[in-house]
């Protein structure tokens, strides 16, 4: 007999074998999935984020697994809450897909949310399934701001503020670039760096305890740095109203980005580490939280300081700098472009 499909288990026996993968749901979640809403008991200020992924458009069945694939979708979600300062609490999930996609597939894809649901400390709560010519999955995360704190916004960044990262910039897009030139995983010890930069594309793992700690420590602004460090960073900004200046020499790309970049043609060592600092600035979707803090906090962990906020020069605009100096490079990703 064949693999089953969608169109052979149904969407009653899909929902039933997807519900029975996830764990049980802590006290907070009063009705969980299977009935027509979930039920949550929540104090204080609820924060709501939605995300999409198009299969094509930002992951390929060739490249990633289903359990992958849910990683991505949770932690796409997921760390908008946390870049909020909050405590992810929950997330659903609908799923559309043709009717010839294997169950299995769909049975790994839940595997993923809820591994990385769990690892943020959230519950798949509901979500909805529905037939199409393509995968296309939509999440909506919500978290819970703690100890009556206000949401940490991309508008509070004041001159004087030190800016700072929780996690790295630049795997992702590395990952990425290995796979667009058809080096994917080999699982040999001697590849296991360049290994991981994939991993890392496929399935990203956000620092999400780094936006409560931030709202903790007073942080005055945090973003999720899902569409690249410098086109987060000009968000923040704009935002702001000021001018966010990066440090290079606390941003410089690590072993496995230089190995990468020697992997994919670069001719000398300089020229690797131009490629790496590129992937470090403008590579997205490794979801790092930016945030700025003022200038007598103390960063918590695993934030560190990459820079300082300065204000506007007169009349001139707010933006980003790296090092005094304007990018002249691609400042990260773009959806219609």
């Amino acid at each position: 007999m064949g693999e089953d499909t969608l169109g052979t288990v149904g969407e009653d026996g899909l929902v039933a074998s997807v519900l029975a993968r996830y764990p049980a749901a802590p006290a907070v979640v009063r009705v969980g999935p299977g009935d027509d809403a979930a039920v949550l008991d929540l104090a204080g200020p609820v924060v709501v984020s939605t995300d999409t992924l198009v299969e094509g458009q930002d992951f390929r069945f060739d490249w990633s697994t289903g359990t992958e694939v849910g990683v991505k979708t949770a932690a796409q979600n997921l760390a908008d809450v946390a870049a909020m300062g909050a405590r992810p609490v929950a997330l659903l999930v609908s799923l559309a897909a043709p009717a010839h996609l294997p169950a299995g597939w769909a049975r790994d894809l839940a595997d993923g949310l809820a591994d990385e649901c769990t690892r943020a400390g959230a519950s798949v709560v509901g979500g909805d399934v529905s037939a199409a010519s393509e995968v296309v999955l939509t999440g909506t995360a919500l978290g819970v701001l703690e100890g009556g704190r206000a949401p940490l916004l991309r508008s509070g960044a004041r001159a004087g503020d030190v800016v700072a990262l929780a996690g790295g910039t630049g795997s992702s897009a590395a990952g990425l670039a290995l796979l667009l030139a058809g080096r994917g995983r080999t699982g040999r010890p001697e590849d296991a760096a360049l290994d991981g930069l994939v991993t890392a594309h496929v399935a990203p793992r956000p620092p999400y305890a780094a936006g409560p700690a931030a709202a903790q420590a007073g942080a005055s602004a945090l973003i999720d740095t899902s569409d690249g460090l410098l086109r987060d960073a000009e968000r923040l900004a704009t935002s702001s109203g000021v001018v966010v200046d990066l440090d290079p020499a606390t941003l410089a790309p690590g072993d496995a980005l230089l190995a990468a970049a020697r992997a994919l043609g670069a001719a000398d060592a300089e020229a690797a580490a131009a490629r790496g600092l590129q992937w470090v600035l403008s590579g997205g979707e490794d979801h790092a939280l930016l945030g700025c803090f003022p200038p007598e906090a103390v960063l918590p962990a695993p934030f560190r300081a990459v820079g300082v906020v300065r204000a506007v020069a007169d009349g001139g605009p707010p933006g980003v700098l790296v090092g005094g100096l304007p990018w002249a490079g691609p400042t990260g990703w773009h959806h219609f472009r």
